[in-house]
């Protein structure tokens, strides 16, 4: 470690000491100058660990938390970003606030897709996890295919790594890479002389060689399955590991098969069975065996702010993190699933976090709610009037809704609601600001 690499980790190590314990505020921020101040800050901290980099449009967060789990049961030395904090300074963060125990210690980050160039320029990653890509934040990332390319641009630093990739997302496949690839997804069996096209407005169905529209044999949602172009032959991979059934689909439960071995979370939602298929498959690469991965799976904490319960008063609130219309509408599935009485709450914001433009909203299946059975529906966040319009043009009640713009007001109208349950569907910010209301309140334990 450089000299000035270690003013700035000092610097770090100390602000952060003092800011989270006195201020519990600006952290990040000041990690962030740390880095300004010297780059090779990175580089110096990162330099003896074995990198994993989760990335992806949808379901970071968890993958890495499960990731995270599967390893500790082997490794005594893990570095992790649990609340999803996947941009430079929170990179930063999580090196500087680790306390190594081994010489070679692993880490496990969620990386934005737009800061995977950024970490790689420092640190050469092992392996890389790939989720998927849809269309998200369009103000940040533009269309699929530029978002895959801030991903590849990071790639392209770390031709040595293996890749596990989402093989049932066709734009994994799009280009040819150096690196090793190894790739997961859904068993297409029983399915495999059907022959049928995405559904109307699905993006990213063009076929990355001849741009015909591909078809498919089997989809699980969006534009995810066992793809194939009738026009070029261009098709899905072979799989590595594979989702083989699925028997039990609610929202606080999954119970599902992998190579033929059954598993159960305590979470509900088809994407959220990638997510352990992608956590199984790295796992399963570095050594962890079958039993360790059930152990992990069936941990019952819920992660950072998705699917996340917190007990307000004598009401449960299941908090969800939502950002774009595909991972929404997989939401909206998984809360119509839901067989118990429930209200409905949707915080929407605005920031630079959540991607400033709103207009997502319209592209999600809001009208699938059942606004008959919904005895409150609750909207807020700082986009309050707009999420509240696309109820309205959605079929809801407006005798039904109550309107919040800030955090303080929203929570204030939990112990009203008249469910025992209600879902809140928030963007990152407005997720973060419920957190920290709910914290301070003291409904949220402090760690």
């Amino acid at each position: 470690m450089t000299f000035k690499s270690g003013i700035a980790t000092l610097t770090g190590k100390t602000s952060y000491f003092i800011l989270s314990k006195f201020f519990n505020g600006v952290v990040e921020f000041n990690l962030l100058c740390s880095f300004i101040i010297d780059p090779d800050i990175l580089k110096s901290l990162g330099k003896d660990y074995e990198l994993i980099v989760v990335t992806g449009t949808n379901g970071k967060t968890l993958t890495t938390s499960l990731i995270n789990k599967m390893l500790i049961q082997k490794y005594d030395d893990v570095l992790t970003n649990p609340t999803g904090s996947n941009m430079i300074q929170g990179i930063v963060t999580s090196f500087v606030t680790h306390h190594k125990k081994s010489k070679k210690p692993l880490a496990v980050l969620e990386v934005d897709e737009a800061n995977v160039p950024i970490i790689c320029k420092y640190i050469k990653p092992k392996y890389f996890v790939l989720t998927n890509i849809f269309r998200d934040q369009m103000d940040r990332y533009g269309e699929i295919y530029t978002t895959y390319q801030k991903i590849l641009d990071g790639i392209k630093l770390a031709p040595d790594a293996t890749i596990i990739a989402n093989g049932d997302a066709a734009i994994f496949a799009s280009k040819e890479l150096p690196n090793k690839v190894i790739n997961y997804g859904f068993s297409d069996k029983g399915h495999e002389n059907e022959d049928f096209k995405a559904p109307t407005n699905t993006d990213g169905v063009l076929c990355p060689r001849c741009n015909h529209i591909m078809h498919y044999h089997m989809i699980s949602y969006a534009n995810l399955g066992s793809y194939f172009c009738p026009n070029c032959n261009f098709k899905r991979g072979q799989l590595k590991y594979q989702v083989t059934d699925i028997s039990t689909l609610l929202p606080n439960k999954t119970e599902f098969e992998i190579d033929g071995n059954k598993f159960t979370m305590n979470i509900g939602g088809k994407y959220n069975v990638y997510n352990a298929l992608a956590a199984y498959a790295i796992a399963s690469e570095m050594g962890i065996g079958v039993e360790q991965i059930r152990k992990a799976f069936a941990y019952d904490e819920k992660v950072f702010g998705r699917q996340e319960t917190i007990t307000v008063d004598d009401k449960d609130v299941n908090i969800i993190l939502v950002k774009n219309p595909v991972g929404l509408n997989q939401v909206i599935e998984t809360v119509l699933s839901d067989q118990e009485p429930y209200s409905l709450a949707f915080l929407l914001n605005a920031n630079y976090a959540d991607g400033i433009d709103t207009s997502w909203i319209w592209d999600a299946n809001f009208e699938d709610f059942d606004y008959d059975k919904l005895p409150l529906v609750i909207t807020g966040g700082k986009r309050v009037k707009d999420v509240t319009y696309r109820f309205k043009i959605a079929g809801l009640n407006m005798d039904k809704n109550i309107e919040t713009v800030e955090i303080e007001d929203f929570v204030k109208q939990i112990p009203k609601i008249p469910t025992k349950k209600i879902y809140v569907l928030a963007t990152y910010t407005a997720m973060l600001g419920l957190r920290k209301v709910l914290g301070d309140q003291g409904y949220i334990k402090q760690k």
